[in-house]
This record gives C-alpha cells, sequence and structure tokens, in this order.
C-alpha cells in the first residue's frame, strides 16, 4: 500500500500538485466539484452533452497516454489542445451563456430562511389548477392550440417583456378567450405567476433538441425550449390533435389526460418539498404560536 501512495505522490510531483492536501485545497475541490456537476446537469438536455461525454473518453485517452509515456500522442494534444478548447467555446457559445445566465439567476442565499413559519406554503391555489386543467382540455377537444408557461423560481419577466401585459385573475375562460383562433392575442405564449396571467403573446426560445418528434410543431418546440433554459413547467395544446402535453426540465410528456395534468400541477404548486430543505436561523413568532397552539 506504501509502494502505491509513494508511486501516486511521485506522478502528482510532475504536475506540481502538493504532497500534503490541506483545508484549503479541500474546500477547492468541492467548489469545482459542485461547479461541474451543475454544468453536467444542464448541459445533460442540450446537444452538448454527446460533446462532453467525447471530451471525457478523449480526457481519459490522454491520461492513460500519459501513465504509459507515448510522448507522441502527448505532444499532439499538447499542442492542438488550445485551438480545441477555442474551437469548442465558439461552436457551443448560446449552451455557455445559458449556463453562466443559470448561476447568475441562482440565488446562494436561498436555502437559508429568516422568515417566521407564516409564509406563503403554495404558488397557486386549487382553484387555479382546476381552472388551468379545464381551460386545457375544454381548448384541446376543439383543437384550440395552446401555450401556458407556468413560473417557478426562476423568474419570466424576460419573456414577459416580449408579449403584452395582461395582470389578470387566472380563469379558464380568460385562458380560452386569450387562445381563441383570430383573436390579437393567441399567437405565442401566456406566462402565469401565482393565481395571475401577467402576459400574452410572448415569445419562447425554440429547442434544438435533436431527439425530439419530427411530428411535434413551433409550439412544443417553444415549450421544451423555455424548459430547457428555466425551471418552469409548460402546458402545450396541440391545434393538429387537441392533445394535452406537459414540458418541463427539457423533457414532453405527451397526451397527457386530466388526472395526470392536474398531478403535474400539484407537484409545482406545493412549497412545503423545498421549505423543509432551508436552513431556519430564526422562526420568530410564529414558532413560538406553535408551542402554545400544542
Amino acid at each position: 500500500m506504501r509502494g502505491v501512495w509513494n508511486w501516486i505522490v511521485t506522478r502528482t510531483a510532475d504536475y506540481g500538485l502538493p504532497k500534503q492536501i490541506e483545508l484549503i485545497d479541500i474546500v477547492q475541490i468541492l467548489l469545482i466539484a459542485f461547479f461541474v456537476y451543475h454544468l453536467i446537469r444542464w448541459l445533460q438536455n442540450t446537444k452538448a452533452y454527446t460533446l462532453m461525454k467525447g471530451i471525457f473518453l478523449i480526457g481519459v485517452f490522454v491520461i492513460i497516454a500519459n501513465v504509459l509515456k507515448m510522448q507522441t500522442i502527448l505532444w499532439l494534444f499538447g499542442n492542438i489542445g488550445g485551438a480545441a478548447i477555442t474551437a469548442v467555446v465558439i461552436i457551443f457559445q448560446p449552451e455557455l451563456r445559458r449556463v453562466v445566465e443559470q448561476i447568475g439567476e441562482k440565488n446562494p442565499l436561498s436555502a437559508i430562511s429568516f422568515a417566521s413559519g407564516q409564509e406563503e406554503n403554495e404558488r397557486f391555489s386549487d382553484k387555479t389548477i382546476n381552472e388551468l386543467v379545464r381551460a386545457s382540455f375544454e381548448m384541446g377537444e376543439v383543437k384550440t392550440g395552446a401555450l401556458i408557461v407556468i413560473e417557478k423560481t426562476i423568474t419570466l419577466e424576460e419573456y414577459e417583456k416580449t408579449g403584452i401585459p395582461i395582470d389578470g385573475v387566472l380563469t379558464s375562460q380568460l385562458l380560452i378567450n386569450i387562445f381563441e383562433h383570430n383573436t390579437p392575442l393567441h399567437d405565442g405564449a401566456v406566462i402565469v405567476r401565482n393565481n395571475r396571467v401577467t402576459a400574452a403573446t410572448c415569445y419562447l426560445p425554440l429547442s434544438d433538441n435533436m431527439d425530439l418528434n419530427k411530428n411535434l410543431g413551433t409550439r412544443h418546440r417553444a415549450g421544451v425550449g423555455i424548459s430547457e433554459v428555466t425551471d418552469s413547467l409548460t402546458i402545450v395544446v396541440s391545434e393538429e390533435t387537441g392533445s394535452v402535453s406537459v414540458a418541463k426540465n427539457g423533457r414532453l410528456l405527451h397526451n397527457l389526460n386530466q388526472d395526470q395534468l392536474r398531478e403535474q400541477l400539484q407537484t409545482l404548486q406545493v412549497k412545503s418539498a423545498e421549505r423543509n430543505k432551508k436552513i431556519r436561523l430564526w422562526r420568530g413568532r410564529g414558532h413560538n404560536e406553535d408551542k402554545t397552539a400544542e
């Protein structure tokens, strides 16, 4: 065992790595692992994921070549490595830009809550869920196309600005009237925040995922596209077939029934699961009131 350790120390010394691991080294490793994890998790739903797997295999090959002292291969990769990295950055600039945007939108203090127990437990009410389900399937019956984006934690204000402000209480009648054929607001997406329709005729980014069914139209690709760059949930009603689909996390759940759609909305509705993961530094008066009630 000591011989193996000595061999590792000898090999790492060639790269200027420390022979003794200190606390700061562990912190650096954890930070790098955190960013790499989120990068891979995001790229998993994009065309760049295949490229990442190829780069990983090449990296393994280079490590093996270095261990076996294959000087010609190492010289070759050493000379083309810098140009290859630059080419990757240029080719996948849109994907890398989205990664940086998502990192910027994450709140590092979101896991810490200073609020009391009185905070809201739901993003929207059960009535809103019923109205969304009713509107979706009533439009599906008459084959009225619809695109409804429901905001979660990442703000959709950037996409709201591309549409027309509504700021109305969400009802099935309002949604049906918005997407009615030949009406001024029927083209584009509707954005929902809490229990209100905030904007209509909004433009969404189209997904370039080549694994999507070729028969899917622009409306479905837009639904998947917005789910790739945000954590929103999108209801898509097909104008051709009247089927109801849900796009989230870069994936499309196709041809749902009413119960399945309601279940998807309920997973988005409740904040309790997320709230329980937070570190409460101070519960304040609400905590004392809970004890008194007991």
